[in-house]
């Protein structure tokens, strides 16, 4: 009998969201020693690398559109000195593992992805995957939706329209039910846009704009990656990695820096600090550029979010090390070394002064920013709290979406509306990091409060700390169809955290409207 791909992804034959679901996604394997914290290298000891970047395999002229084909593949790395442990990486035609995108506003990006993944070393599933760039306005079948499921022996096509404000993206793994430790493998990289506002402004730019993918991670004796999710609540590792490396050391110039922080961690926030005591200048967040930039000593930073922070090391004289802490948020859970991220030590005055300033000015004309709360047509609200062992958004669960025959949705604005959603956080053990696929918003209040110094700019993840309430204005345009709603602390996500909501009236269909193909795929 032949079967509809949505009928397989129903009864589960693609490893998917089943109307039951699958038993194995609510147990761990049994759990190897981990490693002693005297077996892990001292902090500072390693030299800080910047990922490679993702090279082209073409360029078609008559569509603006470069092409690109990666694999997800199992692969070796040395991370731990004297260990080697098996990851998974997105590897282009060039062997460049989980690199960097660098894309220009308004040019157009085709990515093959290949899952040629085996089953998962510790839990022993065969990985579905579904590659999430998260930030792009993509269409619903190239957004990455959790139960678009490509399993090993399958490629899948997606396209990128960069056709908003240069921001900060990254792309990961979000399969359904197993997102958490899929990433936790390795499934994430960086993705750069660029526009005309942003390349013309005397902030840091190319060698001085710096990515730093921060997340943390835990090792058994064998030195082969732990995953334990504390009963669905978190992923916590005893070791902070920078870039792939724990603890790095970076060599800088007396001069500003500015860096691209990247939270990839799989539950843990972080709370930046300098311990010079110096401000961090804080010029952007998920969406782009900031309206004008902010100076703080210390800012908390949920899982997800990107902020584009500048340092300025010519405060501090050749020979001088700075060390950028974490000062932790509640309901971490926290060990020897994770108060420490990674150091710069001054090593040498300027080569260039090129890019070498901190406007006043940013960007004052981003509409998320400059939209009045009255243009808001519809209000809403979202509570976010663990009912019968399964984390909820207004008491539902991805397992409603299936059942529903991936129809409810918990919001349907018109395209082009404006909204107000209250979003809420009713757990004070928890916090939940809330990211809106597809938009860009702007909190208008936090606990009915101003926002926070460094949320001042577009947002797509809200930090929604213990019994917190967010007030965000969001404009939903671009595309219309069904886009998710989650938290972005992953286990919550597989555990079942996750909505939808549906902008318009159709668009096209997430699951099959451009499903995967089998191996061998032919040329890009």
């Amino acid at each position: 009998m032949d079967l509809s791909r949505r009928d397989l992804l129903k009864t589960g034959a693609f490893g998917s969201a089943a109307l039951l679901l699958p038993l194995e996604r609510f147990t761990n394997a049994a759990a190897p020693s981990r490693m002693p914290a005297s077996q892990l290298p001292q902090p500072f000891t390693l030299p800080f690398t910047v990922p490679p970047t993702a090279k082209r395999v073409r360029w078609d002229q008559a569509t603006n559109t470069d092409h690109y084909a990666m694999q997800m593949v199992q692969v070796n790395q040395s991370i731990l000195p004297g260990f080697t442990t098996a990851t998974w990486a997105y590897r282009d035609s060039f062997g460049n593992l989980n690199p960097t995108f660098d894309v220009m506003q308004n040019r157009k990006v085709h990515v093959r992805h290949c899952n040629e993944l085996p089953d998962h070393p510790q839990l022993g599933y065969a990985p579905p995957t579904s590659v999430h760039l998260h930030g792009s306005a993509s269409k619903p079948q190239y957004d990455g939706y959790a139960s678009d499921a490509t399993t090993p022996g399958n490629w899948k096509d997606y396209y990128y329209p960069n056709n908003q404000d240069a921001r900060t993206l990254w792309y990961h793994d979000h399969g359904v039910h197993r997102t958490a430790s899929n990433v936790y493998m390795g499934l994430a990289g960086m993705y750069r846009m660029f526009d005309p506002v942003e390349r013309a402004l005397p902030i840091p730019h190319g060698p001085y704009d710096v990515p730093l993918i921060v997340r943390d991670a835990m090792f058994d004796t064998a030195g082969q990656l732990l995953f334990d999710d504390n009963d669905h609540s978190g992923v916590y590792g005893d070791v902070i990695l920078v870039n792939g490396t724990p603890w790095p050391v970076m060599k800088v110039e007396r001069r500003k820096y500015r860096f691209r922080i990247l939270n990839a961690s799989i539950s843990r926030s972080y709370q930046w600090q300098l311990d010079s005591g110096q401000p961090l200048h804080v010029i952007g967040t998920d969406g782009g550029l900031m309206p004008a930039p902010v100076a703080i000593q210390k800012f908390r930073h949920g899982v997800a979010e990107r902020y584009e922070v500048i340092i300025d090391f010519a405060k501090y004289p050749i020979g001088k090390r700075v060390v950028l802490k974490n000062l932790s948020n509640k309901n971490n859970i926290n060990y020897v070394n994770t108060d420490k991220v990674m150091a710069f030590d001054v090593v040498g005055p300027p080569t260039s002064f090129a890019g070498n300033k901190i406007p006043a000015v940013l960007r004052p004309d981003c509409e998320t920013m400059t939209m009045p709360e009255s243009a808001a047509v519809q209000s809403r609200r979202l509570d976010l709290f663990r009912e019968n062992g399964e984390w909820t958004i207004n008491g539902k669960t991805w397992a409603d979406v299936v059942k529903s025959n991936y129809e409810m949705v918990l919001a349907n604005p018109k395209l082009d509306d404006v909204e107000i959603w209250e979003l809420t956080n009713l757990s004070g053990g928890w916090n939940h990091p809330l990211h809106i696929h597809l938009i860009d918003f702007r909190i208008l209040s936090r606990n009915g409060k101003p926002p926070l110094p460094q949320e001042r700019g577009p947002k797509d993840v809200v930090y929604l700390g213990e019994n917190e309430s967010v007030r965000v204005l969001a404009k939903f345009k671009h595309q219309t169809g069904k886009y998710m709603i989650h938290c972005h602390n992953l286990p919550h996500e597989d555990h079942d955290m996750m909505g939808q909501f549906m902008v318009g009236d159709g668009g096209d269909d997430p699951i099959y409207g451009d499903p995967p193909h089998p191996l061998p795929a032919p040329p890009v």
